[in-house]
């Protein structure tokens, strides 16, 4: 590619107006003095796949892609990593020198540096990880607790079905437990992980009692709006380790952007401020 050229990239979804990717991904372009633009753009599902080839042949260097695509961009790809296959759905999309379509999942890389971040020993090998929810983030943080040697997840949902499924997909390698046992099951935990929606607003929130959260536990939120949600509340006045769900944004985007424009990020506290804003 020219050099004179600006390199361009950008995220995929519908909605798409609360992104907080564009602010993210401009300000590594503005910091690493590099020639670039990243845009957000509202696609239909209908129109997925033809607007990602035209991309390709605008220049662009690849795209992010949110709900509802995941799964799609997994589909066309020419090429797609290991993770991405494990996790079933893609959420960075890279378009090579040789106009192929490359897929990789960054979201369990993501939760993993994110809680890493903060936490540099911890160690999900020890102990039991219950994970709330069996949607497409749960799949992303069970694929990142299995690489990192957990051996005892527990796997909480609504609709107990769909948490079945995923104890199908993952070969057995997970364990469900009812709604309904919550306060039970975290009882025995030593890492707590929503990711749920719950908590996104004051109207929502996961119906637990606040003595069922032990100490020794750390306890992440994939939520971030609000920052710290009620169950993050309920675990810091606990004692616990808390991690918030905007780490895990930040991160998961070093990846695609190193891809895109050709070095990698650095994740600081000054990004972090501007996208509380």
């Amino acid at each position: 590619m020219d050099e004179a050229r600006p390199r361009l990239a950008a995220v995929l979804g519908n909605p798409i107006s609360h992104s907080k990717s564009p602010r993210m991904h401009n300000y590594w372009l503005k910091q690493n003095k590099l020639n670039g633009y990243y845009i957000p753009i509202k696609v239909e599902l209908a129109d997925f796949e033809q607007t990602i080839r035209t991309l390709m042949k605008m220049g662009f260097s690849g795209v992010n892609v949110t709900i509802p695509h995941k799964l799609l961009a997994l589909k066309i790809a020419d090429e797609s990593s290991s993770t991405a296959q494990y996790i079933g759905a893609a959420n960075t999309l890279t378009f090579t020198k040789e106009n192929k379509i490359y897929a990789d999942n960054t979201d369990a890389y993501g939760f993993i540096n994110n809680i890493k971040s903060k936490y540099p020993n911890w160690n999900p090998k020890k102990g039991v990880s219950v994970v709330l929810g069996a949607g497409g983030a749960s799949r992303a943080v069970i694929a990142a607790l299995l690489s990192e040697g957990s051996k005892q997840i527990m796997v909480l949902n609504r609709t107990i079905e769909k948490a079945e499924v995923l104890k199908k997909d993952y070969d057995n390698k997970i364990t469900v437990e009812s709604w309904e046992n919550i306060n039970e099951v975290l009882a025995s935990s030593n890492n707590i992980i929503n990711t749920t929606s719950l908590g996104m607003n004051d109207e929502t929130f996961i119906p637990i009692n606040p003595e069922a959260i032990p100490e020794k536990s750390l306890v992440s939120d994939l939520v971030y709006t609000p920052l710290e949600t009620n169950l993050l509340k309920i675990a810091k006045n606990r004692g616990s380790k808390t991690v918030d769900g905007l780490g895990m944004l930040i991160h998961q985007g070093v990846p695609g952007f190193e891809a895109w424009f050709g070095q990698k990020p650095l994740v600081t506290e000054e990004l972090r401020e501007i996208l509380i804003k």
